[in-house]
């Protein structure tokens, strides 16, 4: 079992396509969380607003999204294997033919169709759908009907005629199937605890194609988190442009103004300093400006937010309040996992949804924030405004003109001043986010780390197939013993029956062996039968009691039918005349009876002399008629060249129980007693009708008939409790139908008279 077991394992390896494994390192670059990043607004963050954990950078890398991102790209979800004669492999890479379909790439990506391919000459081709169905020749470059559109197959080699007679299958999957498989493939884990640095494997037949499985996953994610900066830095410029084109128009309109005045009047702008009462407020002024500034842009930021209906990353602006920059800052990080999500699922899916409530509640908790917020600024820049109305009290004796000028030129100077103020941030908004930064830097791109296949392990498949094939027969025989209830031999019967007397076993026969022993017999049954014999007339002589009474009735029984009481009772009384003894055999079991079957053939000759007067005549019919006597029913028979007198159990009456119950009975044992050396009687089973249990008070001896394989441990219980309870007298067993393996003579040992040959795979 074990060289078995070897050789099995030898032919997994030898047909197993060996696999490698592929790995690659990248490192997560920790986003730093300052005020100032990017240099983008002084005062203005854009960008992430903190540094992402390493684990959550995992789930983004490893993203459904990101997986049927990498399948369309590579085109994974076409599959082309070359037929071999045992094993398919498949061709990556440069495929011998390229596949074009006349339909719509959505419908090809949620396709399932596999055909096969082989080449008949240097321009035809032989398609089918199926292994067994006939094909159909095509020319290069003619369409193919098929149920995902017409196809297009072309040569992809110099050399056509090369392909002649090779058979391909192409299987076109679902993209999202393949990626499903990728991801289970991929395994990403830090390279240690605490570590920026991620491992990402793969094992695969094809170490080429998950180099670029690998490799291409993290140029998607990469792509992704610069993708996710600049729609940020969009969002952030367009924001800015909408502030500046509201502010040229103010500043404009002032510069008109200022034109205007300093035209109708006359004057010039040299001669209309307000003087030091101006200087003092300068400081009021700049506050109030700076003021008004972030007022303008809490205002913008709140017009913005209220006018967004829909979910598009927002303008991160440092208005004054940090939860307002935080609240945008996630804003945008929400509605960055809810575009990556629509790649592969629609608005009415649950996630799709609960991301939806999330940024509904954030935008409004914004729109609350800022509004909260520009009211606040208000009333400092109406606080600021009151301080310089004080302060200007004292220049309104400056003629009117001046002072109108003063005012012009101050709104002026401040429109001027924000205007100029936007254009810079704006220009360095593009300037930072065109240099955006991916989310990982490759340490290591994929490569095969280990020359040595991962599969198949040959020397753990050796060995657990050696282990296999040991414990496999071990656990099978022990396994047999455990859950085995059958009797199979003598020792068997013996740790059971304990005090009570095994007298012998019997031998199995084949179909062609005889079943009743013949004068002179040398076969293991004749010599089981006379070890039986010799046993009985031990016990016989044992309980001879000390009137001489003979004790020379032996019942013979079983638990069932078909556990060959009638073999036995017919065989032991053949064994027991060829002592040229007297025997007679009596078929007591009037139900079933089986004497008929046995005793037929050339070589048994029912004996014209002596008693048998009534020929129709048996035991039941004895019982019945008063008239008929013992000798009437006694058959005396000559079986192969043995005498032996037989009463039949005559014909089944309707009441046998009752029948079993009358004097008659009592009446023949006692006659026949006398008359015989042995009286065998062959009984009905015990466990299946009482008819046994009524007649054994006249039996000396009963023989319970057990059968290797058939008869039950449990089922011996119930004749020892019948002896315990005094129903059974002097019981005694016999196991018949011993398999020559089991029997504790003759097969093992022999007899010396035959001779037993082993077939050639018992060992």
């Amino acid at each position: 079992m074990g060289f078995l077991a070897l050789v099995l394992a030898y032919i997994k390896i030898r047909y197993t396509i060996p696999e490698y494994a592929v790995q690659a390192q990248i490192q997560i670059v920790q986003e730093k969380n300052t005020t100032n990043q990017l240099s983008v607004f002084q005062d203005l963050k854009l960008g992430g607003g903190g540094s992402s954990q390493v684990e959550d950078e995992i789930e983004i890398l490893a993203s459904r999204s990101n997986f049927i991102e990498v399948v369309k790209e590579l085109g994974l979800n076409t599959e082309i294997k070359a037929v071999g004669n045992i094993l398919s492999s498949e061709v990556y890479g440069t495929p011998p033919f390229k596949i074009n379909f006349i339909a719509a790439d959505s419908l090809i990506n949620n396709a399932k169709y596999g055909y096969f391919i082989e080449f008949t000459s240097d321009n035809t081709f032989a398609f089918k759908e199926e292994e067994d169905f006939p094909s159909k020749v095509y020319s290069y470059g003619n369409g193919i009907p098929t149920p995902i559109g017409d196809m297009i197959i072309t040569p992809n080699v110099k050399n056509p005629q090369s392909l002649v007679g090779k058979q391909y299958t192409v299987s076109v999957s679902p993209v999202e199937s393949v990626a499903r498989s990728l991801k289970l493939a991929v395994e990403i884990t830090p390279s240690a605890e605490f570590s920026n640095i991620l491992n990402i494997t793969m094992t695969s037949a094809l170490p080429q194609k998950a180099k670029d499985v690998i490799d291409k996953l993290i140029e998607v994610y990469n792509g992704n988190a610069i993708e996710e900066k600049k729609r940020v830095a969009d969002a952030t410029s367009e924001f800015i442009n909408n502030r500046i084109q509201l502010i040229s128009g103010t500043l404009s309109s002032v510069d008109e103004d200022a034109q205007e005045l300093l035209t109708q009047k006359g004057m010039t702008g040299s001669g209309l300093e307000v003087g030091a009462a101006v200087q003092v407020s300068a400081g009021s002024r700049q506050n109030l400006e700076n003021a008004r500034v972030q007022l303008q842009m809490v205002s913008g930021l709140k017009e913005y937010v209220e006018g967004e209906t829909g979910y598009e990353e927002m303008p991160v602006v440092d208005v004054g309040n940090g939860a307002i920059s935080q609240a945008t800052m996630q804003y945008n990080q929400l509605v960055a996992e809810r575009k990556r999500l629509l790649k592969s699922a629609d608005e009415q899916n649950p996630m799709i949804v609960n991301l939806d409530e999330q940024l509904d509640g954030l935008k409004s908790t914004m729109q609350s924030s800022l509004s909260s917020l520009e009211r606040n600024v208000g009333m400092n820049v109406s606080t600021l405004q009151s301080q310089l109305g004080r302060i200007q009290g004292t220049i309104y004796s400056a003629p009117e003109n001046q002072r109108e000028l003063r005012n012009i030129t101050r709104k002026q100077e401040t429109t001027e001043s924000l205007y100029l103020y936007l254009l810079q941030k704006r220009e360095e908004s593009q300037i930072a986010f065109a240099s955006a930064e991916p989310k990982s830097n490759i340490v290591d791109r994929a490569y095969v780390s280990n020359p040595v296949p991962v599969k198949p392990k040959k020397a753990i498949t050796y060995l657990a197939a050696l282990i296999l094939g040991m414990l496999v027969p071990f656990g099978a025989i022990y396994g047999k013993d455990m859950l085995d209830t059958k009797i199979h031999n003598k020792h068997n019967l013996e740790d059971i029956t304990k005090d009570v007397p095994v007298l012998g076993e019997l031998p199995s026969l084949g179909k062609k062996d005889q079943k009743l022993i013949v004068k002179d017999d040398r076969s293991v049954l004749a010599e089981a039968l006379r070890i039986l014999r010799t046993n009985l007339d031990y016990l016989i002589k044992s309980k001879t009691s000390v009137d001489n009474k003979k004790n020379n009735k032996i019942f013979i029984s079983s638990s069932v039918p078909g556990e060959g009481k009638t073999f036995i009772s017919t065989n032991l009384a053949m064994i027991l005349a060829s002592t040229n003894k007297k025997v007679l055999l009596i078929g007591a079991d009037i139900r079933n009876p089986k004497f008929y079957s046995f005793f037929t053939g050339d070589s048994i000759d029912k004996m014209k002399s002596g008693a048998g007067n009534n020929k129709d005549a048996g035991l039941t019919e004895f019982i019945f008629n008063d008239k008929i006597e013992v000798k009437d029913i006694i058959n005396p028979m000559l079986v192969h060249h043995n005498t032996i007198d037989v009463i039949y159990s005559g014909k089944i009456p309707p009441n046998p129980a009752e029948l079993l119950m009358s004097s008659r009975v009592g009446e023949l044992f006692n006659t026949v007693s006398d008359m015989y050396d042995y009286v065998i009687v062959d009984t009905a089973p015990l466990m299946v009708v009482s008819d046994t249990l009524l007649i054994t008070p006249y039996s000396d001896f009963l023989i319970y008939v057990t059968r290797a394989g058939v008869t039950d441990k449990n089922a011996i219980e119930f004749p020892l409790q019948l002896k315990a309870e005094g129903k059974l007298k002097n019981l005694s067993f016999v196991v018949n139908d011993v398999s020559l393996d089991n029997l504790g003579y003759g097969g093992k040992y022999g007899y010396g008279y035959s001779k037993t040959t082993k077939k050639w795979w018992k060992f």
